[in-house]
Order: C-alpha cells, then sequence, then structure tokens
C-alpha cells in the first residue's frame, strides 16, 4: 500500500535527506534514505517508527549535531547545514538519555546550562527558578541529582532544553523509562509548552504517546517518510472499521461465517477455537446492525459484539509490516 504525505506549512521542513554510515567490517548502513519531513508551526509532530527506523538520525541532523550526506533541511527558513550558529539559539533539544549532572542540585544545573548559554548570573538564576516552579520539582531543588527518581531526571532534562524558551523543542524518546503517572505529567507539560506556541517534534515507539499528543504523526520506515498526516487521517487511509462476533457455541460458527462475508470487504478472521469471528466493512454501525438483526433471526447465541475503528497498531502494522516494539533506538547511530 501506497499512503499519501500530507504537506502543510512548514516551520521545520526535510527534503530528500540521505545519510549513512560505515561501521568498521560492515556493509554501509542507510540511516536516513531520502528522507521528507514538514513540521508545522506551533504544533507536535511525532516521528513514529520501529527500532532502527531512522527517527534519532534525523533529530541528530535537524539540530545540527551531524551533517547530512545529501538533502535539505530548514527551520524557520534556516538551513541547519550552514546556519547552525544562527538555529541553535532558538532550538531545545532533550535525548533519550537525562543529559544531566549527578552531583549538581537540580537548581544549579539549570543555572550552569542558563551560564553556558551566557545569559548573565542573574538572568540565569530566575530562569532556573522559573523552570523549577513549572516542573512542579520546588521540594527537590536543592537536593543532588543522583538522588533523583527517574521521572524527576526526565523533567529536569527537559527543564534545561527550555532555558532559553526555545521556539522550537526536539524530544527524543521523552518518556522512555517512565512509570505511567510520570509519563501522563510529561505529556502534560508537553501540552503546556505548545499552547504556548513552542513548535515539537518528538519520537517515540509509544503508539498512544503519538495518539495523544501529536497534530500530526510521520511514520518512518527504512530511513523515509511513508506517511504523514494526522491521527485520524493515517487511520481512514488503511481502510475501514471491523465488526466482531464473540459467538457462545463452536457450532454457530459456520453460520456466523456466512453472514459476516456478506457484509465484509475482505475475507473473516477467525480465532483458533472458532468462536471470534471478525471482518472489515466499509460502514461499521449499519453492518453491525445488520449482522446483529441476521443472528438473531438465526438464533445464533452471542457473548458479545462490536464495531471498532483502525487503531495507530494496525497503521504501523499496514505500513510498515510489523507490530510496533519499545526497545532501544538506533545504536548505530
Amino acid at each position: 500500500m501506497v499512503a499519501t504525505i500530507v504537506w502543510r506549512m512548514a516551520y521545520i521542513e526535510a527534503v530528500n535527506l540521505v545519510k549513512t554510515y560505515t561501521p568498521k567490517g560492515a556493509p554501509v548502513v542507510r540511516a536516513l534514505d531520502g528522507l521528507s519531513l514538514s513540521v508545522p508551526r506551533g504544533t507536535v509532530t511525532a516521528l513514529l517508527g520501529p527500532n532502527g527506523a531512522g527517527k534519532t538520525t534525523a533529530v541528530k541532523v535537524l539540530t545540527t549535531l551531524i551533517t547530512a550526506d545529501s538533502g535539505t533541511a530548514t527551520i524557520d527558513g534556516l538551513d541547519v547545514a550552514t546556519q547552525g550558529s544562527e538555529i541553535r539559539p532558538i532550538i531545545g533539544v532533550s535525548g533519550q538519555y537525562a543529559a544531566v549532572d549527578e552531583n549538581l542540585t537540580g537548581f544549579e544545573n539549570l543555572d550552569m546550562v542558563g551560564r553556558l548559554y551566557h545569559l548573565g548570573a542573574k538572568a540565569s538564576r530566575r530562569r532556573a527558578t522559573e523552570l523549577i516552579e513549572l516542573f512542579d520539582l520546588t521540594e527537590a531543588q536543592n537536593r543532588p541529582v543522583k538522588g533523583f527518581s527517574g521521572g524527576m531526571r526526565r523533567r529536569i532534562d527537559l527543564a534545561g532544553a527550555l532555558v532559553i524558551d526555545p521556539r522550537v523543542l526536539f524530544l527524543d524518546e521523552p518518556t522512555t523509562g517512565l512509570d505511567p503517572r510520570s509519563r501522563l505529567g510529561m505529556w502534560d507539560i508537553i501540552t503546556r509548552l505548545v499552547a504556548t506556541g513552542t513548535t515539537v517534534l518528538l519520537t517515540t515507539q509509544y503508539l498512544e504517546e503519538a495518539d495523544q499528543l501529536a497534530d500530526d504523526i510521520a511514520v518512518i520506515d527504512n530511513g523515509k517518510v511513508i506517511a504523514q498526516g494526522t491521527s485520524d487521517e493515517l487511520k481512514s487511509s488503511i481502510g475501514g472499521q471491523t465488526v466482531e462476533l464473540s459467538l457462545v457455541s463452536e457450532a454457530d460458527s459456520a453460520s456466523a461465517l456466512e453472514i459476516l462475508r456478506s457484509h465484509g470487504t475482505s475475507a473473516p478472521d477467525v480465532s483458533a477455537d472458532q468462536r471470534t469471528l471478525s471482518v472489515t466493512v466499509a460502514s461499521g454501525p449499519a453492518a453491525l446492525q445488520s449482522v446483529l438483526a441476521q443472528t438473531e433471526a438465526r438464533g445464533i447465541r452471542l457473548h458479545d459484539a462490536g464495531m471498532k475503528r483502525p487503531t495507530l497498531d494496525d497503521v504501523f502494522l499496514t505500513l510498515t509490516g510489523h507490530a510496533a516494539t519499545v526497545e532501544e533506538e538506533e545504536k548505530a547511530s
């Protein structure tokens, strides 16, 4: 299936980026293979892809950490390859692992970042205080970071990326390793940042995270974007809804299959025990209503019946050919 990439007015734009690596004694690795990407201003765009798809490499190119072999990329019209000194003061970056000094306190870490950006002593301390309050770390601000929980470390790291109040924020796997409560807290912070006008590009392998946070989702596989759009657009692009029946008796399986075949746009799926059956349909509500009427007329007893839309899991599986996994990303890069 070929999915359409939907282009909008871009604040971050990449066109045909190629980046290769040559590991010692190994074949050339094409980490980016013609990647093109569009990120609208003041939105969250999620890069969603399997392990090694090129997500982290794309972020490294866009944040001027490495240079692409070919292709172009711009942020607010500035070329990442030639205007890095102008881009770095307007972007913030939070990597996969919290980049903090464990021997300094939370406040000292943020103050240090401000000094490195040449904000001056007074401005650095003021900004550190603002961020400590924003990230709900007031009680821990004077404790060494080595005693922080994983969630608190991630918050300090993200706060560090915001010291200069960047127009663009790059988040590489921002919630990896966090417990559900900490993950929800991070989502809330990101949502509030975007509400103030920040443009966010994040990489993730958590499908729920992309679904909840992203205005746009770019699916990456083998170093290129194979589809881009809203969550609903991507779900709609892979086909219709599904009607599913759970039978009381395996003896009704043949009759139920006959009914589902008459409504489906493809062959029904049947579980190993012959009691759970599903089929893709063009119009879910109408098909479900008709299926229920026919099963009742035939005396087929049901444990359950329902309809579901495609999920991002379905999108991922359809576009990449395999399910999403949460693993460490791109060790080679």
